[in-house]
């Protein structure tokens, strides 16, 4: 194993066995050509990055059919919604052109359409690049690397702000993304991006944000340490509540910006949880295999007794633990979910049949896995009608 950032040997602290593709929900008539590989992670004791070994090739994941819609989900609009309004309160005074890399459906994008700036977004997928466009935002059809970034001459050495959310994880080369973002920014310009943060992680043992998309999952050590190997400041951060907990990341050229005490503040934080070390990991590692366990256990047990158990919400996270665990058909007899192209597919490795969510209300069982449980105030208040009708659990407490 590599590490991705400093290109020295890296030994994997722990392997979560064969995985498919998360998002790569199936036909019937596709199971037996299902691509699986070894999911295992490691750890950089020199920029304290936490990483994948090996995952696959940024165009299985990221193409026509990816199945995410930023705007299908009423929180995710609201939280981007104020991340635009901190971001026009705080740092966009004086900027002209602003750059979203992993855009999706424009949804963040589109809070910046009353505003006399460029803004540009790059989506690698083209189903919802498209439905960006279709809102009327500026997008490019494209992975965001070195080579790419050289062809947008207008906007060469001019951008005033690049930002991000939960996609800067999804880039395997970070040494090719530093280099692209220094070739579009100004000299004071900002890198502002936000990440399911480690920590938080590491606090809830969510472990399901370990999947093919998420190559990294970064902390404000490590954040810091990386940009500082190209002459970039980390000059703010700020948690967020999103995907479980996130950190939202301002970065800019060495010795041009003041920098927020936030960032002194949550390094001491993140040395005394041991966030920065291998140590952390090893205990992180402890966490997963004893959640694993009782996750086993108390699904063993619901079926036992008789009873039935569905899942809600088809999402990335819940190939992860479902594959992880051994949980497939023989447990759980449907996940229901509300985006059209996964209802009729099955789940990655596990085979369980996605169904709708008006299924899921006319065969309410008796135990409810939620697999979306960083949604779960909206979910809840979606389903309130049938709220106390099953019995509501997940891997985390919620």
């Amino acid at each position: 194993m590599i590490c991705k950032v400093t290109k020295k040997k890296l030994k994997p602290f722990m392997s979560f066995g064969k995985m498919p593709i998360a998002n790569g929900f199936l036909k019937k008539k596709n199971m037996n050509k299902e691509y699986f590989f070894k999911m295992e992670v490691g750890f950089s004791r020199d920029v304290s990055l936490f990483q994948l070994n090996d995952h696959p090739k940024p165009k299985m994941m990221f193409n026509k059919n990816y199945p995410f819609f930023t705007g299908s989900s009423k929180s995710m609009i609201s939280h981007f919604k104020e991340y635009a309004n901190w971001i026009k309160k705080n740092y966009l005074k004086d900027k002209k052109i602003l750059m979203e890399i992993g855009s999706n459906d424009g949804t963040f994008l589109q809070n910046f359409k009353k505003n006399k700036i460029f803004s540009i977004g790059i989506e690698p997928s083209a189903n919802v690049a498209n439905l960006s466009r279709k809102k009327g935002i500026n997008t490019k059809n494209c992975f965001f690397d070195y080579k790419n970034v050289k062809k947008m001459k207008k906007i060469h050495k001019k951008t005033d702000l690049i930002c991000a959310a939960n996609a800067i994880c999804h880039i395997p080369n970070i040494i090719d993304l530093i280099k692209s973002v220094d070739c579009l920014l100004n000299k004071k310009g900002l890198f502002i991006f936000e990440e399911p943060y480690l920590g938080a992680m590491y606090e809830k043992t969510s472990y399901d944000q370990i999947y093919d998309e998420h190559i990294f999952m970064f902390s404000v050590s490590s954040v810091m340490k990386i940009f500082k190997l190209y002459n970039f400041d980390l000059i703010n951060v700020v948690p967020q509540k999103t995907h479980g907990g996130s950190m939202r990341y301002v970065v800019g050229r060495s010795k041009q910006h003041k920098i927020n005490k936030n960032v002194s503040k949550f390094l001491r934080i993140e040395k005394r949880k041991k966030i920065d070390t291998i140590d952390g990991c090893l205990k992180f590692k402890k966490q997963c295999e004893t959640s694993k366990k009782k996750l086993r256990n108390k699904i063993y047990g619901i079926l036992k007794r008789g009873k039935k158990i569905a899942g809600y919400a088809a999402t990335s996270k819940s190939t992860t633990i479902l594959n992880y665990c051994g949980i497939n058909k023989k447990h759980i007899d449907f996940i229901c979910d509300t985006t059209p192209n996964k209802i009729g597919t099955y789940s990655p490795g596990t085979h369980i049949p996605i169904v709708s969510i008006d299924h899921f209300r006319k065969n309410i069982p008796e135990y409810t896995f939620l697999f979306a449980w960083n949604h779960k105030n909206e979910i809840f208040l979606k389903e309130k009608k049938i709220l106390n009708k099953t019995n509501w659990f997940a891997h985390v407490k919620i």
